[in-house]
């Protein structure tokens, strides 16, 4: 258990803090109208550690064909311990093309205020989306900047990306990647650099007036500096 406490106290670490490592592909629709119940929930295994988990859940809004809006909670748990409420979140998307270009772009901003150590960050960056045939592929750099307690931090540099393959709506097929390099302007060191890959999959089900979608990936790779294993699902109602 002392272990596992460890590792949790690393991942609140200041720079890294305080967005937690399992967030998920940031992908762009315009779905004008469309109201969201998100669930999610995802672990990390270090090497020789004990496992640590995040439940999170969050409300989230197509407020026109640009803007989707999301508030979500995210706690945190480890073998022996209480979950207990790890960060509030409040993620902004803007989508600045619609169709005139054969990608998608658009801006990201995430406010975090975590709720185990003083201060709060801003994540923000660009999001790129396109489809090569019936395979979907995104590419996300983010930057990450700390305010309050958390502002002598150096503003952080991360990157997302996603391929996924369209087979049946049901199962889609793909990967995906997450990293983080350290300060924006100056990468830290490969060896303390978090690189983490795997498979995902993914799909819709039509569920009365709304549609159920659902993903889940298996990651291999350091999570800020940790190697380990990293598993994630999402289940969500579009309606």
């Amino acid at each position: 258990m002392k272990g596992a406490a460890a590792f949790a106290a690393g991942l609140l670490w200041a720079g890294a803090a305080v967005a937690d490592p399992g967030y998920y592909v940031v992908t762009v629709y315009s779905d004008p109208g469309v109201k969201t119940v998100d669930l999610r929930y995802w672990t990390v295994q270090p090497k020789g550690g004990d496992l640590v988990i995040w439940p999170e859940a969050g409300l989230a809004w197509n407020v026109n064909s640009r803007w989707y809006t999301e508030v979500l909670a995210s706690w945190i748990g480890w073998t022996g311990a209480a979950t207990r409420l790890s960060n509030v979140q409040w993620q902004n998307d803007f989508l600045l093309t619609q169709g005139q270009y054969p990608f998608d772009l658009a801006l990201h901003t995430l406010w975090v205020a975590p709720q185990l150590e003083p201060g709060h960050t801003l994540e923000f960056g660009p999001v790129f989306q396109t489809d090569i045939d019936r395979t979907q592929v995104n590419l996300n750099v983010f930057f990450e900047r700390g305010f309050g307690a958390l502002a002598a931090v150096p503003t952080q540099m991360k990157y997302q990306w996603q391929l996924r393959y369209r087979w049946r709506p049901m199962l889609n097929f793909g990967a995906q990647g997450f990293g983080e390099l350290g300060p924006w302007d100056h990468w830290a060191p490969h060896d303390l650099q978090s690189h983490r890959v795997g498979p995902a999959l993914f799909g819709t089900i039509g569920a009365g007036p709304g549609t159920i979608g659902w993903q889940a990936a298996y990651l291999l790779g350091k999570t800020y500096t940790r190697r380990g294993q990293m598993l994630t699902f999402r289940v969500k109602y579009d309606f």
